[in-house]
């Protein structure tokens, strides 16, 4: 007996609805991580989209994610925004985690940024830095590729040698220069939380390759670069993971340190949108 995959039909219901609401092409999906929505104050919103208004969403349980969807323009740009993401930690599977760039692309959008909150294990980073990832880590143990390969959307053995498009990269870089942002570059490793890690699993990370640390992005990523949707991520270092002098961090101290670096970043972002979306 065959078992039926009905997600790329719950894609399509998603979709069909999201169609009907939408006004203008989107061309850059961007999501937005813990305690990092002031992009939202540079947008201008045409419609906000509760997840739980959408055929086969997931729901936000996280309290700093809010959990919906806004279509709009930020600085001359078509956007579809996630405020709020999914997460291996509230129990979800990475599938289910990636249904919404599933989504993205089914729309049309070729183009993701991607935000997140991360510890920061290159002792030449610090607090409030910004990271542009350049490569990733999959420690999660799951896997958004993994059953039936829907080929309409990207082969059964995608490439992932550069999941992070160099030419985004380079824009990034160059705007943080212009705007003389201090901009970390790295490779980000994904855990499935939510603890914290112990002084040992920063070692052991540190030891494999790792700048940075935390629980989202891969496997957003990876979905995205499967339907060939070229994409750029940004981190937020909220916490200094060194094993020899680690201290304790709590929620707050996290979305402390990433409320003080937002502007940086939401700076950056507004005004590289125009390139990416015509490189």
């Amino acid at each position: 007996m065959t078992h039926k995959d009905e997600y790329p039909e719950q894609v399509a219901a998603a979709t069909a609805f999201l169609r009907e609401r939408l006004t203008t092409q989107p061309v850059v999906g961007i999501i937005l991580g813990t305690g990092l929505g002031r992009v939202i104050d540079h947008m201008d919103v045409r419609d906000t989209i509760s997840y739980d208004e959408i055929p086969n969403f997931p729901v936000s349980t996280v309290e700093s994610h809010h959990g919906r969807l806004l279509v709009g323009t930020v600085n001359g740009v078509e956007v579809l925004a996630m405020q709020g993401r999914f997460h291996l930690y509230e129990g979800y599977s990475a599938k289910t985690a990636t249904f919404p760039v599933r989504v993205m692309g089914e729309l049309g959008i070729r183009r993701l940024l991607v935000t997140n909150a991360a510890g920061g294990m290159n002792p030449q980073f610090r607090r409030g830095d910004l990271m542009m990832i350049t490569d990733h880590i999959n420690l999660q143990h799951d896997n958004p590729l993994i059953g039936p390969n829907h080929a309409a959307w990207g082969p059964r053995f995608p490439d992932m040698s550069a999941p992070y498009d160099a030419a985004f990269c380079t824009l990034i870089e160059h705007k943080a220069l212009d705007l003389k942002v201090r901009l970390q570059q790295g490779v980000y490793v994904a855990v499935v939380g939510p603890n914290m890690e112990t002084r040992a699993e920063y070692r052991f990370l540190r030891t494999i390759g790792a700048d940075v640390v935390g629980m989202s992005t891969v496997p957003e990523v990876i979905a995205a670069r499967h339907m060939g949707i070229r994409c750029a991520a940004i981190s937020v270092i909220t916490d200094e993971c060194f094993p020899d002098a680690l201290e304790e961090v709590s929620l707050e101290d996290v979305l402390a340190a990433a409320d003080e670096a937002e502007p940086k970043l939401t700076q950056i972002i507004t005004e590289v949108l125009p390139e990416i979306a015509l490189a």
